[in-house]
This record gives C-alpha cells, sequence and structure tokens, in this order.
C-alpha cells in the first residue's frame, strides 16, 4: 500500500510523490484523507525559500535559533497541518473505523497514527460540515490561543473562560486572512464591545462583512485616527482595548500598536519572515508605554496548562463552527482543489498567479 504526498524539494519546486504507506502496529490506526486545508503563509514560506527553519537550527533547550545545519533541509516531505482523515483501519478500541477526525500529519493521501502520540480529534458526526474539520485540530486552537493570551494578559493563571481578554472590550483584528477572520469571529463569539477589523484588501473586507464583521480600509483613512476618535475611554485614553495583529508583514505590527489605547497589549498571531524594520519602537510603542505578546500554538500561557491545553482550544474551535459553519463554509473556503492539482496550486500561490483565502485539497 502506498500514499501520494506532496513534498518541496526546493525553493518553487513541488512535487507528488509515492511514498509506502507504512505498517498497521497494534495500537495504531490507519487514515485515508477527505480534506487537506492550505496554511498559506506558513507552507508558502518553505515554497520561498524564506523560513528560517531551511537555513539555521533552532535550539529547543535555549529557545534560540543558532548557526548551523538547516532545521528543517530541503526536501520538505511534512507541509501542513490541516487534515480531515477518515479511520479505515483501526488496531485499538479507542477509535473504531469509519470514525472522522481532525489531524495535523501533512499534505497526503494517507496515514499510519499513533493515538497516543499523535492528536486524532474525533469529530462531530451530525452538525458540522466535515469539510470544516480542517480548523479543528490546529488553526482554530492558533486563533483560540490569541484570545487565551489576550485574557491572560488580564488576569494571569486566574482565566476561567476563552471570553475573559475580550468581553465588553473594544477590539481590532489587523488583517483580513483566515487567521484574523476566525480570531474577529472568536471575538465576537466571546461578547467583545466591538470587533473591527483592518485590511487592505476590497475582498478580504467583504468576505469578513459577509461574516457580519465591520471593517476598515486602512488606505481610506488612517484607522488609528478613526478608531482612536470614536474609542474614548477618558482624557488622553483612546483607542482599542486590545489589537489581535495576524497580518506577517512589519507594517502591519506597527499599524496594530498605532490603534492601541496607552498601556494596551498586541496580541501577535503573525510571522515576520523578512524581519520587521519598519516597526518603529521610539514612536506609539515608547510613548503609550504599548505591550507586544506572541501567541504561538506552541504554548498557551504561563500557569494556564494544563487546564487550558490544545483539546479544549479544539473543543473550542468546534463550537465557533457549530454556531457560524455555514457562514465559514460560504465565505472563507475559496476553492476546495483535486490533491493531484496541488504542486500548480502552490507555485501560483506562491508567484502570486493566484489569491485565495481558504484552499482546501481533497483526494
Amino acid at each position: 500500500m502506498r500514499d501520494t504526498v506532496l513534498v518541496v524539494d526546493g525553493p518553487g519546486r513541488v512535487a507528488l510523490v509515492e511514498q509506502d504507506a507504512g505498517e498497521l502496529r497494534e495500537g495504531m490506526v490507519r487514515v485515508r484523507t477527505r480534506y487537506s486545508g492550505v496554511s498559506a503563509g506558513t507552507e508558502l514560506s518553505f515554497v520561498k525559500g524564506t523560513n528560517p527553519h531551511l537555513t539555521v537550527t533552532f535550539d529547543p533547550g535555549l529557545g534560540l535559533f543558532r548557526p548551523g545545519a538547516a532545521g528543517t533541509p530541503y526536501p520538505v516531505t511534512r507541509l501542513g497541518y490541516m487534515q480531515v482523515a477518515e479511520v479505515v483501519q483501526s488496531r485499538t478500541p479507542a477509535i473504531a473505523v469509519g470514525t472522522l477526525g481532525a489531524m495535523t500529519y501533512g499534505h497526503r493521501t494517507g496515514h499510519v497514527a499513533d493515538p497516543l502520540t499523535e492528536r486524532f480529534v474525533p469529530l462531530p458526526a451530525d452538525d458540522l460540515d466535515p469539510l470544516l474539520g480542517v480548523y479543528v485540530a490546529h488553526m482554530g486552537p492558533i486563533c483560540a490561543n490569541g484570545l487565551l493570551h489576550a485574557a491572560a494578559d488580564l488576569y494571569g493563571g486566574g482565566v476561567r473562560t476563552l471570553g475573559d481578554g475580550v468581553r465588553g472590550r473594544r477590539v481590532a483584528v489587523v488583517g483580513g486572512g483566515v487567521v484574523a477572520l476566525l480570531t474577529a469571529l472568536f471575538a465576537r463569539r466571546h461578547d467583545a464591545a466591538s470587533v473591527v477589523v483592518v485590511d487592505p484588501t476590497p475582498q478580504r473586507r467583504q468576505v469578513a462583512e459577509a461574516l457580519g464583521l465591520e471593517t476598515l480600509d486602512p488606505t481610506a483613512d488612517d484607522p488609528a485616527v478613526v478608531l482612536k476618535t470614536r474609542w474614548n475611554h477618558g482624557v488622553g485614553d483612546r483607542g482599542a482595548d486590545v489589537v489581535f495583529q495576524c497580518r506577517g508583514q512589519d507594517h502591519a505590527l506597527h499599524l496594530a500598536l498605532r490603534l492601541l489605547r496607552p498601556q494596551g497589549t498586541v496580541i501577535d498571531l503573525a510571522f515576520y519572515p523578512g524581519g520587521a524594520d519598519a516597526v518603529r519602537l521610539g514612536e506609539e510603542f515608547h510613548h503609550n508605554g504599548l505591550t507586544v505578546r506572541c501567541a504561538q500554538i506552541g504554548r498557551v500561557p504561563r500557569g494556564l496548562a494544563p487546564t487550558w491545553d490544545r483539546e479544549r482550544l479544539s473543543a473550542e474551535t468546534i463550537d465557533l463552527l457549530r454556531r457560524h459553519g455555514d457562514l465559514v463554509r460560504a465565505h472563507l473556503i475559496s476553492a476546495v482543489v483535486p490533491f493531484a492539482d496541488a504542486p500548480a496550486l502552490f507555485t501560483d500561490l506562491a508567484h502570486r498567479r493566484r489569491h485565495e483565502l481558504q484552499v482546501v485539497l481533497t483526494p
């Protein structure tokens, strides 16, 4: 038995290869891929050759990138983390044949998994479009973890609900991609007083508005002036309570800082392979006493584990999709593409010959 796997051989070189499917040992399951979502930002950095793991080594003990052999050299054989899989063989009583689950094993037509070491999140069988399961294992938890960091910024280890950092607060979201829009939906779901999405792309603002979100065009008027005029907390205290920065561009981070009220926090969910030269730390960051807090999915805020783990963030994602799944399916999923066309898709996306919000591959 063999599986088809998407491989990046080098910058701009994407191919499909055949690999042995692997032995099904005791306690393991064999799955067939139903859907595989494309995370354009992270995955395209490997296609473009800009991901730091391609050139340096990350020392997990020290938490440092250091000179040395590439941590993830070409060929990159595991790309992607948004899979929906159906169990076709099982050697564990814990997971039955036919079960659908969200997983993170990369773009491939099948996989053999050990449920003790790999996440398998069962998907609801009755009230969730299985295609939306691409968000459940990893992408949705990324966004939910952003809200969790906002909550921890206020309450430290005393966080009780995911909405503790946004409830009743004025929220700005910089960006109009999938991370930004799901984060904005999470904030609205958890009773933010206002949620405004700031993005320069008309098509992305249209999607946000179709999801019921308010938008601002940063190329039309200065959104910092607009929101600070509108959101008044008192004398010399205007702006967003919290900003979720979701665009992987340095000028977007600088804009996020400008949107904040004094002593506010940017929760940063973006990835900056090109650096952040446009972030002017001597301006609003310094004069307004601001904070930037990275909310990467690799860790929840200090003091919140194990109560808040990846499983709980996946459960929060399922709750969001149950409430807004029809809108997400209609407006976020911009293309469903056959797996056989994946190499052309990735090269077109990397060279900006094609623009999509969310692509889902289907074998």
